[in-house]
């Protein structure tokens, strides 16, 4: 009550006169600059015709930071972005990048650095810092927002480093293992872990379009990245693990049938499918399985024990990652099969209300006319409900 208390106290509205120019720069196409800022820095910011001039509302570190953030934007329009340790105290991680390599992180006309900023709701720019020298074949990078937010972008700046100049952050891992991390966010359980592969076994951990690294990441709350063939993890103790673990789960498919014992874990579900069902709920080339991990954010494959048996009614499915997101996904592979099979799973099911706290599941039986206007076109009116 005491910190809402002094927030309230804190919070109040600070203008900023700009050019013209300026206004148009920070406003950014189809006013995405500005909303970004805002995203980033927590902060409500207004663009005022007369002046023109920027109002900024909110707490004052909100607003200190939208200023920031604000000055660092105005300066890539004229030339070098010059900083002091004040700036880059708060929220910022500072990055070496090879000059060879400057142009690659970039991408054309800033296409790859603003792909990272919508990415991981971070602003970043490569800048110079007063009193600082760096070696004439260096520049820094610095990435605002918060600590995962930061990370994610650095670690996707190092891997994009590493493919231009090899060797440039591996070595030093090598080395002396070095997570090139910042000391001032490493509080807490936060940290990283990490994991070098072999070729084989890198191809299969990223998956098509990075979607194995991706799913990863979500079904763990980790952040999954790869420099080169060492695999960096971030985030919280529990986090790590979880990411470690389901990177090796994947790994054992590669030499054969994995299974797992999920009876007693509070991260993973199991579902029995009818052997008759697996290929249409894999989908193929595993297309229909991987759109609904990516839809929910889960890990999930069949597991097998392996050994000669005789031909099974069902297969078992393991869905890794967050309560909300394995039920979405088993609902979901559910709703496929009994779209194959009527009655599967539901033959036996009556209407049910629970009466628990928090996350649970209710059940309604729907009329076949209600049903088709609750699903709405291609599933529109379920996907709305779902969200609101």
């Amino acid at each position: 009550a005491e910190g809402k208390r002094q927030a309230a106290e804190d919070y109040d509205s600070e203008i900023l006169e700009i050019t013209e120019d300026d206004a148009a720069w920070v406003l950014g196409k189809g006013g995405r600059t500005k909303l970004k800022i805002a995203r980033v820095s927590k902060c409500d910011i207004e663009l005022l015709e007369e002046g023109p001039k920027l109002e900024f509302t909110g707490t004052s570190k909100q607003r200190r930071r939208a200023m920031k953030y604000v000055r660092c934007v105005i300066a890539q329009r004229t030339g070098a972005v010059v900083v002091t340790d004040e700036d880059t105290a708060d929220s910022c991680t500072v990055q070496k990048i090879p000059q060879e390599a400057v142009g690659f992180v970039t991408g054309k006309g800033g296409n790859f650095l603003r792909t990272l900023e919508d990415e991981y709701g971070t602003i970043m720019c490569f800048a110079e810092r007063e009193g600082v020298e760096l070696r004439e074949d260096e520049m820094e990078l610095l990435i605002f927002g918060d600590r995962a937010g930061r990370r994610g972008a650095q670690l996707s700046v190092l891997g994009v480093v590493e493919t231009k100049v090899p060797g440039y952050f591996t070595d030093r891992w090598h080395k002396n293992g070095a997570t090139f991390e910042s000391k001032s966010d490493l509080t807490g359980d936060w940290g990283t872990a990490t994991m070098e592969l072999n070729q084989d076994e890198l191809s299969y951990a990223i998956g098509s379009q990075g979607k194995t690294r991706k799913k990863l990441a979500k079904s763990s709350g980790c952040i999954v990245q790869y420099v080169g063939s060492i695999v960096f993890m971030s985030g919280t103790k529990r986090q790590r693990e979880r990411a470690k673990e389901y990177l090796k789960m994947l790994l054992q498919q590669l030499e054969g049938p994995t299974w797992v014992e999920v009876r007693d874990r509070d991260d993973a579900t199991s579902l029995e499918i009818p052997s008759d069902c697996v290929g249409y709920v894999t989908g193929r080339s595993r297309e229909t399985l991987s759109m609904v991990e990516e839809q929910f954010g889960t890990l999930m494959f069949f597991m097998d024990k392996g050994g000669k048996e005789k031909e099974k009614e069902s297969e078992t499915l393991a869905i890794f990652g967050p309560l909300r997101a394995r039920r979405g996904a088993e609902l979901m592979i559910m709703s496929a099969v009994e779209r194959k099979l009527h009655g599967y799973y539901t033959e036996s099911l009556r209407d049910k209300k629970t009466n628990t706290k928090g996350f649970d599941t209710d059940r309604m039986t729907m009329e076949p006319e209600d049903l088709a206007y609750a699903l709405g076109k291609e599933g529109s009116t379920r996907q709305k409900l779902a969200i609101a």
